[in-house]
């Protein structure tokens, strides 16, 4: 009885670390795919006007780098929900 218990708490844990794993997978896919978005809207954007090219990319660089931030802190999170 008591070795089914903990044997079902160690196959939670197991569980936990790989939903950790499988989360910090998604926010380095989603944080890709967001910058490369931010991206091509900028160069199609500069395509159209060529003259607001600096404004562009220094909006562009603002937002990669905001996403760059939340991807990394959700990065992080999985990573100690696997350690810890």
């Amino acid at each position: 009885m008591i070795g089914m218990i903990i044997l079902q708490a160690a196959a939670g844990a197991a569980l936990g670390k790989i939903g950790a794993a499988f989360g910090a997978a998604i926010a380095a896919i989603a944080a890709a795919f967001g910058i490369g978005k931010i991206g091509q809207s900028t160069q199609e954007s500069i395509a159209r006007q060529p003259e607001s090219a600096g404004n562009l990319r220094t909006g562009m660089i603002i937002a990669a780098g905001m996403i760059e931030g939340a991807a990394l802190f959700a990065i992080i999170v999985c990573v100690l929900t696997m350690v810890l």
